[in-house]
């Protein structure tokens, strides 16, 4: 079992609503689930989707065909009909449309009318759209009418009740009028957790004990921000909104620095008025995080669309030499725990952590069997109370064995000297000797990269453990990637010019910089040299992640896959894509 279905029409008409509710629907019943948008940068008009894969199976990506199509205006229908299956259907309600659609596998359902009629008020559509799904499916109603109690709970039982009429309208009309619905759904399970990339990241912050959050709005990196809030009363965090970009920086900066785990989040824009205090974090060497949520740019660019542009942007921007780690987030699992290790790494060596995702990933839902808190690390590295009575003396920026310095909190020891942005030595005091300048750049950079690289993990390896054929990729392509090895692998893997079926495996990064040790052996190099063929595969136009490789290891990819049209690969194009490549050598 493996359906799709996807609800189009304007921004402002309840997609993401029923999207949303569906989802839930189909986590709570036990099925696997992914969803993505695709959104407009509008409030209201223009032409947007959700859409919803669920399986009876493990799944982590969307397909192109779709088996069931809300259609909430006519751009709907003209846009996606031709993705519909074989045996799919097309719902819509002609009053609005206003067009009535005489073609086979059209169901034309009275949206409105049933809302008004059964639940008093016109604005309860989408309910009803919701139930017709269901009924069409076959499911029952009991898991949406759980949903709406739980959604209406604080306005009391009528509008329970009124959405429980309108649920129930949507599905009795949908069991009557799809009499050629064939849909047979797997057999399901446990409940499971449904969550977003954006929402991933903001619960690793919150279970990292980050205690401040400032940040300005900004698509796609506004869900972390909204996920932390959610959780500040009852957590004790606290979120500020800044006026701007520069001042959210700063205010992360100086929670850190007064002794509290701190993040703040952007895009590219935003980010881009950062960088002055992303380079005073590294002369000062004060421990934050940053999620950098990429979307299309330069400029303004596609707002509300998706790419992998920003990765050497987060990698080489900033005035000065000092380290950084930059993590890659490929699933919301993986977004969860690195952002708790970003949290770890960056107070652990007091240097900046970033978490990389994208539109694509911010928005997507998976569903897991849950999270294991276990994994989690939390290790406060900050000296507090009687630590500080164990020193003879406080010097902030000491040169130690290991580069790092004592960090102390202020008003907790007399000893807290404020360090200044311009260099310094070892009790944070201004100089301008050569020596001390130079023992300073040895101290942040030389000597803590190859202490960190020791802390970043191997690229995860997925397939054929001595593939003929490796796709690489890095970030939000993780899924795709992986449901396209399983495509291509046998019963029917690629077959080249020569007629040789060959074994296939992907090779995906999620920690990247400093850039994965390639030793021990055997290793990645290794994996990758010993194989026939190498696809590097990003949502960007000059292959990023592969330059970086290529920097850092000598290992030049022949072979790329690149997508800049501000969309996220889906399945069938990326394998299609892979097999032509593979047909063509």
């Amino acid at each position: 079992m493996d359906y799709t279905i996807k609800i189009g029409g304007e921004a402002g008409q309840g997609i993401q609503t029923i999207g949303d509710t569906l989802a839930r629907v189909f986590s709570r019943t036990g099925y696997h689930v992914f969803t993505h948008q695709d959104y407009e940068s509008r409030i209201r008009g223009g032409h947007n989707f959700f859409q919803i894969r669920f399986s009876d199976k493990p799944i982590s990506a969307s397909m192109e065909k779709i088996d069931i199509l809300v259609a909430l205006d006519k751009e709907g229908i003209s846009l996606h009909e031709k993705e519909l299956s074989a045996n799919g259907y097309i719902i819509y309600d002609s009053s609005s449309l206003k067009q009535k659609y005489e073609k086979p596998n059209f169901l034309d359902i009275p949206f409105v009318e049933l809302a008004i009629k059964d639940g008093g008020n016109r604005i309860m559509a989408n309910t009803v759209a919701t139930g017709a799904v269901l009924g069409m499916l076959g499911m029952k109603l009991n898991i949406l009418l759980d949903i709406i109690k739980d959604t209406f709970k604080k306005k009391g039982g009528e509008v329970i009740k009124e959405n429980t009429k309108a649920a129930a309208a949507g599905y009795d009309f949908a069991v009557k009028a799809c009499t050629g619905c064939s849909f047979s759904l797997g057999k399901s399970s446990q409940p499971k957790m449904l969550i977003a990339g954006n929402e991933a990241i903001g619960l690793g912050a919150v279970a990292s004990g980050c205690k401040f959050y400032s940040g300005y709005p900004m698509t796609p990196s506004t869900g972390i921000m909204l996920y932390v809030a959610s959780k500040a009363k009852e957590y004790g965090i606290v979120v500020e909104q800044a006026e701007d970009e520069i001042a959210a920086i700063n205010m992360a900066l100086g929670a850190s620095f007064a002794g509290v785990r701190a993040m703040t989040a952007s895009s590219g824009g935003g980010f881009a008025l950062m960088v002055e205090g992303l380079s005073l974090a590294g002369m000062t060497e004060t421990p934050i995080v940053i999620a950098l949520a990429q979307r299309p740019g330069p400029a303004t660019g596609f707002p509300t669309r998706t790419e992998q542009g920003d990765l050497l942007f987060a990698l080489h921007t900033a005035h000065g030499e000092f380290p950084r780690i930059i993590f890659a987030p490929g699933t919301p699992e993986q977004a969860f725990y690195l952002t708790n290790k970003a949290f770890d790494l960056s107070e652990k060596y007091q240097v900046p952590a970033f978490v990389l995702t994208d539109q694509y990933l911010a928005d997507s839902q998976w569903t897991f069997e849950g999270f294991d808190i276990k994994k989690l690390k939390y290790t406060d590295y900050r000296l507090r109370g009687d630590n500080f009575k164990k020193l003879a003396s406080y010097k902030r920026h000491a040169f130690t064995d290991t580069a790092v310095s004592p960090l102390g909190v202020p008003g907790d020891a007399r000893h807290v000297v404020v360090t200044d942005s311009d260099e310094h030595g070892e009790e944070g005091h201004i100089i301008e000797d050569a020596e001390t300048r130079i023992k300073m750049v040895q101290k942040r950079l030389f000597k803590k990269l190859p202490l960190i690289r020791q802390e970043i993990a191997q690229p995860i390896l997925y397939g054929d453990d001595k593939p003929d054929i490796v796709i690489v990729g890095w970030g939000s392509t993780y899924g795709v990637m992986k449901e396209a090895v399983d495509a291509l692998s046998p019963p029917h893997p690629p077959l080249n010019k020569g007629g040789r079926r060959g074994g296939i495996a992907m090779l995906h990064f999620s920690e990247i910089y400093p850039f994965p040790s390639p030793t021990p052996l055997p290793h990645y190099l290794d994996l990758l040299n010993n194989a026939k063929t190498a696809i590097c595969i990003e949502n960007n136009a000059t292959g990023q992640f592969a330059r970086l490789m290529r920097a850092e290891t000598g290992y030049e990819f022949k072979h790329r896959i690149n997508k800049y049209d501000g969309r996220p690969f889906m399945l069938k194009g990326l394998a299609g894509e892979i097999d032509a490549q593979i047909r063509g050598l």
